[in-house]
């Protein structure tokens, strides 16, 4: 069996890649971080443009017709530029929420009792099987509180535990269960399981995090000269860089094998080596770089402090293990079969 990407594949990674580049170069970035995370609607509606949240859309309802594949394969794009904004959200709302799928509107959704990202841009919030719009959106953000953010291109807000004005929906937010997420099945936007698939979308961005991380302390090792050598030649920095090389691979082998299963119990192992990889890889990046990481103008604790938020986000690894461990021991229905999302199926639950 071949498991190397197809060309069509290949050519889809590059040319985001590319489009990236274009799009949102460091000197975006920085201009992001200035903006404290502002969301750039500009650029938004390019990636709505180029097909970014409307890639799993059949073609008939006017999207790409493209799999979970290949979206992870954006995503890891993504997660390598430090891209901001609610992708994970918006790409799951494509079909559901109008303008989503052009990046004409901004979709973020409540996640358990975690602040809500990019809140006080957004045009609609995913609340279980519901997407607040209009008057709702507006008692809900009413109802939230900003909260200071570790990554200064996430802005988050604290829900309140009853949205006032927002509906039942809001108000029952901070209590969404992991089987009151898969309700939604019935529409469009969340085929499959909604809450692995985010996890999963998000494990992408994180293994393209840990590779862009990796890369930088390899470039940096190569340049940095101490007592006349490159860092790179000392036998400490070359085991950081192995280290880092060899927990970026295993996770983008279980990234991409659990994009093509779609299997839960595999997605739940993916973001933990994705987890890993990526705060890992980036404190490691950060101790090569030296002082010189730790100040404000280099950008190794931007892809530090986000990899401190996409490890809590959805399926955090505290619950990924106990769901690894209970197919390993337990006589029940494994998390990855269909009997386990039957009626009076155990919650999965918890997750960030």
């Amino acid at each position: 069996m071949d498991f190397q990407l197809s060309d069509d594949q290949r050519a889809l990674r590059s040319g985001m890649r590319d489009l990236l580049d274009a799009v949102f170069d460091r000197d975006r970035l920085r201009a992001a971080v200035d903006r404290g995370g502002a969301l750039d609607r500009t650029l938004w509606r390019e990636l709505g443009a180029a097909g970014f949240f409307a890639l799993r859309l059949p073609e008939e309802a006017g999207g790409v017709g493209l799999g979970l594949p290949e979206a992870v394969l954006l995503f890891e794009e993504a997660g390598r530029a430090l891209l901001p904004g609610p992708l994970v959200a918006t790409h799951l709302a494509a079909g559901l929420v109008k303008g989503a799928a052009e990046g004409e509107a901004v979709v973020t959704a409540v996640d358990g009792r975690l602040p809500v990202a990019h809140l006080a841009a957004a045009d609609a919030v995913l609340v279980g099987a519901e997407a607040l719009t209009g008057e709702a959106l507006r008692g809900f953000v009413a109802a939230a509180r900003p909260v200071r953010s570790t990554d200064p291109l996430t802005p988050l807000h604290r829900a309140a535990a009853a949205g006032a004005g927002a509906g039942s929906a809001a108000a029952d937010a901070p209590a969404m269960t992991e089987r009151t997420l898969m309700a939604t099945d019935r529409t469009p936007a969340y085929a499959g399981r909604p809450r692995y698939e985010a996890a999963l979308l998000t494990a992408a961005e994180q293994l393209g995090s840990a590779a862009r991380t990796t890369e930088a302390a390899v470039q940096h090792a190569g340049d940095r000269e101490q007592f006349g050598s490159p860092i790179g030649s000392f036998q400490a920095v070359k085991h950081l860089c192995a280290d880092m090389l060899a927990r970026t691979e295993p996770a983008r082998a279980a990234v991409y094998a659990a994009a093509v299963t779609g299997d839960p119990l595999e997605i739940a192992a993916a973001k933990l080596l994705a987890d890993e990889a990526a705060v890992r890889n980036a404190r490691d990046c950060l101790q090569i770089h030296g002082g010189m990481g730790f100040t404000w103008e280099a950008d190794v604790h931007l892809h530090l402090k986000r990899a401190w938020l996409r490890s809590a986000a959805w399926l955090t690894g505290a619950r990924a293990e106990e769901l690894l461990a209970a197919a390993l021991g337990a006589a029940r229905p494994l998390p990855g079969s269909s009997a386990a999302y039957g009626p009076g199926a155990p919650e999965a639950g918890g997750g960030g």
